[in-house]
């Protein structure tokens, strides 16, 4: 069931923990294909759902949505309701309003950057200055901006840095458009080169010409969540392990498994995690502001009725599935702890306090200092590791 949260009220939490069972009295009826019972817990829990109450009441009407759809047909028009695709352009801007009101992917994309930087430059000597970078979802190209300018700021008339980022995109258009975004960026940046390449998901990496002695870095962050498959994750590592780079970074969600067993699936990968994303939220934006308003429809919950719909395979866990194909965790740096912590300062969302609950956002170093997770209380939220080749 749901942690308790200290600082709530005791109200809050009985009301919390009657909506968890709810939720899982439904989920629990459409697995056992008992449709009468499962309407009837559904009913229940769109009476104590709400798109404008407090965040567990929030976060149980996109659960509820995503339950209903699984027991309607895709030509019921209150199907094709509750599951309307947000536009690209309302996409975008859920996006950017997360992007900007919380660390949780500043975080992750930070992180990942420090540490391609610091393989750069563990290679300065044989690297003849080029860094080249594979993202295997660039999507709008938020993170990119500040290694471009991690490595302008280290860019010399007499030493120049030359970049190479090569990006795996979902549509033409979304490619064109985060081209536009960086290379526009990079244009301010004196004695470095940027050269972009954008390539649709599915293209293989087998025709890239990369510098035999340029540093390759790998960016997998929150991509291999998104594979369907066992076997589509090992071709896709077994296909980065061929180029044999200098650095693989990840990122995951901390709901990206698919535990086997639906109710399981709810409780321990889906139900804690976006509960612990609607809270954070109350921290960072009023409850009712617009913005957070965008944030939830168009992405958490988006992410929440995708996740309830998909018939996805169980995966192995990330760590397992890295070593399995030939990659060692390596340790990540002081230098990248300090970053995280500072990042949680600047926006005032630090608490000082590591993982213990009622402590807000923090920063937990784990598995002897080679991940790090970003945590809301006692919930890591996102995780960030780096990879080497060892065969």
């Amino acid at each position: 069931m749901l942690r308790e949260d200290p600082k709530r009220s005791g109200q809050e939490d009985e009301t919390d923990e009657q909506l968890s069972r709810l939720l899982l009295l439904a989920a629990s009826a459409i697995d056992a294909d008992h449709a009468d019972a499962a309407i009837d817990a559904l009913v229940d829990l769109y009476q104590h759902a709400s798109l404008h109450g407090h965040p567990m009441r929030r976060v149980m009407a996109y659960f509820a949505d995503g339950l209903a759809a699984r027991i309607l047909t895709d030509s019921s028009p209150f199907y094709r309701s509750i599951m309307a695709h947000p536009t690209p352009e309302e996409e975008f801007t859920a996006f950017t309003e997360l992007y900007r009101a919380s660390p949780y992917y500043q975080f992750a994309h930070f992180t990942a950057n420090q540490t391609i930087v610091e393989a750069f430059e563990a290679e300065e000597k044989q690297n003849g200055r080029r860094l080249y970078v594979i993202d295997f979802d660039v999507s709008y190209g938020f993170q990119w901006p500040s290694l471009i300018q991690s490595l302008c700021d280290k860019a010399t008339t007499s030493k120049p840095i030359s970049l190479h980022l090569t990006g795996f995109g979902r549509s033409t258009e979304e490619l064109k458009e985060t081209e536009t975004r960086l290379v526009g960026f990079s244009k301010s940046c004196s004695n470095l080169e940027f050269v972009y390449n954008g390539l649709l998901r599915g293209s293989t990496t087998s025709d890239l010409k990369i510098d035999k002695n340029a540093t390759l870095a790998v960016n997998l962050v929150f991509y291999l969540q998104t594979m369907k498959s066992s076997s589509e994750m090992l071709a896709t590592l077994m296909s980065i392990h061929s180029l044999n780079p200098s650095v693989v970074v990840l990122a995951e969600k901390e709901s990206s498994q698919c535990p086997a067993g639906y109710s399981a699936r709810f409780v321990e990968s889906h139900l804690n995690y976006f509960a612990a994303m609607f809270r954070s939220l109350h921290d960072c934006l009023p409850a009712d502001s617009l913005e957070r308003l965008s944030i939830e429809k168009n992405h958490l919950g988006r992410e929440i009725k995708s996740a309830i719909t998909s018939n996805c395979e169980k995966t192995s866990a990330w760590k397992g599935r890295m070593e399995s194909t030939g990659f060692q965790g390596m340790k990540l740096s002081s230098r990248s702890v300090s970053q995280a912590k500072l990042l949680l300062k600047i926006k005032g969302q630090f608490s000082g306090i590591e993982h213990v609950s009622n402590s807000g956002f923090g920063v937990s170093e784990r598995d002897d200092g080679t991940t790090l997770s970003l945590c809301w209380q006692d919930r890591n939220l996102v995780t960030v590791s780096a990879w080497k080749c060892t065969r």
